[in-house]
């Protein structure tokens, strides 16, 4: 019997399969220090002060992000390093499947930029509780760069989640690991 993947399953492959991204964590260009980007909370990528509409530009940026010790984000080539105003994290999650995949039911989110990422021990979630205590969670994308879930994507989690009654937490099963939504008292 042949099976067909789904769409979000076939990028996520195609991603692998191409080489993956860009070494910026080799490159270690000179900082130009004259512009100005920035990325904005729900995921609006400008360049000195205009919004940048064209999709396919924002894909190729968000392949040469780099998040240094220094606490700051970058877009790093070769030849310079660009630092970016980015008001919370580079990506927003926009979308997401509960699938089965190699037999496992996984929940796979989609970015942005169209980065598909498995809900696993590769790509946990987190979750920040702000002084307001609003949620604020978090996908590991790749590396040291992560992805705000947008509220509607968050809550439609929660309504799929299952209720740890001891503990009062809110959890997702995914790739045979445990992510918690939040304790909820």
């Amino acid at each position: 019997m042949v099976t067909t993947a789904s769409l979000f399953q076939s990028i996520m492959e195609a991603q692998k399969n191409n080489g993956g991204l860009p070494p910026v964590e080799k490159w270690n260009p000179p900082l130009c220090e004259n512009v100005d980007m920035k990325i904005t909370r729900d995921g609006k990528w400008y360049f000195m002060n205009s919004l940048i509409s064209r999709e396919k530009m924002v894909n190729l940026f968000s392949s040469v992000i780099r998040y240094d010790e220094d606490g700051f984000y970058y877009l790093v080539t070769p030849y310079e390093k660009i630092k970016l105003d980015v008001e919370d994290k580079p990506f927003v999650i926009t979308t997401y499947n509960k699938e089965t995949v190699k037999g496992i039911e996984t929940y796979l989110f989609k970015t942005n930029v169209g980065e598909i990422v498995p809900l696993s021990d590769q790509h946990p979630m987190r979750i920040e509780i702000s002084e307001k205590k609003e949620p604020s969670p978090y996908i590991l994308v790749r590396k040291n760069l992560e992805a705000l879930l947008t509220r509607n994507v968050y809550y439609q989690l929660v309504e799929e989640a299952e209720m740890d009654d001891k503990k009062k937490e809110l959890y997702l099963l995914s790739s045979c690991k445990r992510f918690s939504l939040g304790v909820f008292e």
